[in-house]
């Protein structure tokens, strides 16, 4: 009998092996991504399976073609969710499980993906179907949300270069390639920089000053580093590159000489040596520009905008002009009442400030005006406590219920957690993953949400009516430590916020044409409204005391120090837009280049850009646009402005709760609902200028934005 069933084990074995190889788990096409089955050596076969395939398909697609809408974009529609399904998976692996094998795998599948992509999008029998399409009795026939599907498939045909002669058709597929690869490496020389960057500290006087969290998260990642002793009370204490670790350094060592080390450091990433991204800063530029000129745009920045909100680069520069010139103004008072009180309290700074001492100085100042610390506050934020409160303003705004379901979807890391999202009648109408914390030299910086699944009627499966969204969302914060929660600076709280706006309008949308549901199809520099709108509520009483539970007493944020806290919203807040104009302005100009015009090194449309929007200037050795991933490995290239553009819109969209009152419930009840049906329902069907007049019943102002931040002046 042993003899028998342990042949029969051997048979079983044998067969799910051979079932595994036969099924690649990057091929599912129903329900979710198998993250516990998928390895880096199943992205070739997949990708040469799919391929394939859906080169087949596209040849009897071109040569049974009709210019119709179920012969021409339905199979267009299935074609794209069936590759965006595979490769969006593996490009989140990229930003989140990122190792060597997976990225040589990537790099050699990633110039056929794109290969396919612009054959498909350079097919002239599709674009000519397409176009007499728009044209003809039916095309009069669509809805809004196909007929503004159709125009987003022409335009994108001819940005993919449908139009061009051979010669030049063959070059521009040449830069499509080459900028897929450099960005994919400007990513990955980032996340290897911020990793080998690390910075050990050994002595008790190197940490003077730093918070017990930075402390423990540091020897932390000491212990991990192969300091099995490293304590956070005795070291050795090893301070990473990545925002989580620099940030609180600098707002709190007391040692002016570490913090330049750190601060040079920090800005100084993948800037030089064996991750430097200079050359492929110049290299992207360049073909961007030789792009853009091929389509028969004046420059890249021209070519980004015609797919934006923005009627135009003059129309984005006049919003920024709009903002930096009260911005500029608060910002140098801000800069002197900080000198003035760093020279009180030391006289070493007398002669002023440098750039590693304004976020020190800054947090001291803070301390002493306000009464609080960024350190005290986060011990009211334990991670768990946020997402109650999170969940039950979503409830209460937009009549949602969001469970845990950990364990039920396989996952890629095992602090990621799972959750589902029901309407007021107990109705299943969407998934989100949150995959909350920090793994540097793994996962990329910053936080982000992408799609998963898309929403979909006409690609639902079985019997279900409609395919339901799901999202990824994606944070950096600092993981737990010991036996304490994963506690949350109040930056970090609003990121999540942010992210989970994202998350809503994905998951929230009622559009059943998938190519225009959820965040698909909307201009870019609308998309930041929902995220950053949900910001607006951390702010307010009610959602405070919900997200907030001291994580040793439980006690929510107490009255003096919301107070305190809401004071405090507009503190350095003209330096804070100035940033970020700095960041916009810079990446406009550097895609903003013309036809003939001589080519300009980055660094010096930088630190030219610097002259108008810092009251500090950065250093002649800063490199910051060297991890700028943004704008050189994600899709803000000429379009950094988004931020400032979608802020002037959820200022003002907040603004219309604010008048209604925050604390009537019922008032609140009635805008969220308005809410949902507008901006978070209607996704890419209608534009966003009307979605937003539905919503506000006016066109936005900037006043909202420039109260909001107490700089509002006289008109």
């Amino acid at each position: 009998m042993h003899g028998l069933f342990g042949a029969m084990k051997t048979v079983e074995v044998e067969s799910a092996m051979s079932e595994r190889e036969n099924r690649n788990p990057l091929l599912f096409m129903e329900g979710l991504p198998p993250f516990n089955e998928i390895d880096a050596g199943d992205v070739e076969a997949a990708i040469a399976s799919l391929l394939a395939e859906l080169e087949n398909e596209l040849v009897s697609l071109e040569d049974e073609i009709e210019p119709t809408w179920e012969s021409t974009v339905v199979p267009l529609e299935s074609m794209g969710d069936r590759l965006g399904r595979c490769w969006g998976v593996v490009g989140h692996l990229m930003g989140v499980r990122n190792e060597e094998a997976l990225r040589r795998a990537y790099e050699e599948a990633q110039p056929r993906v794109v290969s396919f992509s612009l054959r498909q999008g350079q097919s002239r029998v599709i674009y000519d179907a397409l176009s007499t399409l728009s044209q003809s009795a039916e095309g009069e026939r669509l809805s809004r949300a196909q007929k503004r599907i159709l125009t987003s498939l022409l335009r994108d045909a001819e940005h993919s270069g449908v139009g061009l002669p051979d010669a030049q058709r063959a070059r521009f597929n040449e830069i499509a390639q080459s900028l897929a690869q450099l960005s994919t490496e400007f990513s990955n020389r980032v996340l290897d920089a911020t990793e080998a960057g690390g910075i050990w500290l050994r002595e008790a006087a190197e940490v003077e000053g730093l918070p017990q969290s930075l402390l423990e998260l540091t020897a932390q990642s000491a212990r991990e580093s192969g300091e099995p002793e490293a304590s956070a009370e005795g070291g050795p204490w090893k301070l990473g590159l990545d925002p989580t670790c620099v940030m609180p350094f600098m707002q709190h060592s007391r040692r002016r000489d570490l913090r330049e080390n750190v601060y040079r450091a920090y800005i100084g990433r993948a800037g030089s040596g064996e991750f430097d991204n200079t050359d492929a800063i110049a290299q992207i530029l360049r073909l961007r520009q030789e792009q853009a000129q091929l389509l028969g745009y004046d420059s890249y920045a021209e070519l980004s905008l015609s797919t934006k909100m923005a009627p135009g680069v003059g129309e984005v520069l006049n919003l920024l002009e709009e903002l930096r010139e009260p911005a500029f103004e608060g910002a140098i008072s801000e800069l002197e009442e900080l000198r003035t009180f760093a020279s009180e309290q030391d006289a070493e700074f007398q002669d002023g400030l440098a750039l590693w001492d304004v976020a020190f100085w800054a947090e001291r100042l803070r301390e002493k005006s306000f009464a609080y610390s960024e350190e005290d506050l986060r011990g009211y934020f334990p991670l768990p406590q946020v997402l109650k409160g999170l969940f039950e303003l979503a409830e209460r705004l937009f009549k949602v219920k969001i469970e845990a379901r950990d364990g039920e979807a396989p996952v890629w890391h095992e602090d990621v957690r799972f959750f589902r999202i029901f309407d007021s009648s107990g109705r299943d109408v969407a998934a989100f993953y949150l995959d909350p914390y920090s793994r540097p030299g793994q996962k990329r910086g910053g936080a982000w949400m992408d799609e998963c699944v898309g929403r979909s009627r006409r690609l639902a499966v079985g019997e279900e009516d409609v395919r339901l969204p799901v999202a990824y969302l994606v944070c950096n914060q600092s993981p737990p430590v010991g036996e304490a929660p994963s506690l949350l600076l109040f930056d970090e709280v609003q990121t999540l916020f942010h992210e989970f706006g994202h998350g809503l309008q994905h998951m929230l949308t009622e559009v059943d044409e998938s190519l225009a549901a959820g965040i698909r199809n909307i201009e870019w520099d609308a998309v930041e409204l929902p995220s950053q709108f949900m910001e607006n509520w951390c702010y307010q009483k009610e959602t405070l005391d919900s997200i907030s539970s001291h994580f040793k007493t439980g006690e929510s944020v107490p009255d003096e120090l919301f107070r305190k806290l809401k004071a405090a919203r507009t503190y350095r807040a003209a330096s804070d837009m100035l940033r970020q104009i700095y960041f916009a302005r810079t990446d406009l100009q550097l895609h903003a280049q013309e036809s003939g015009s001589e080519e300009l090194d980055a660094f010096q449309v930088q630190h030219r850009v610097a002259e108008l929007t810092t009251v500090l200037p950065p250093l002649a050795e800063d490199r910051f646009l060297c991890s700028f991933g943004h704008i050189f490995a994600g899709g803000y290239a000429a379009g950094y402005y988004s931020y400032k553009w979608a802020e002037v819109l959820a200022a003002d969209a907040f603004g219309a709760f604010e008048e209604a009152g925050l604390e009537d419930a019922e008032e609140m009840a009635r805008l969220g609902e308005r809410f949902r049906s507008t901006v978070l329902s209607l996704g890419g069907s209608l534009s966003p200028a009307e979605v937003f007049v539905a919503f506000r019943g006016r066109e936005p102002e900037t006043d909202a934005l420039l109260t909001q931040s107490g700089l509002l002046v006289s008109r």
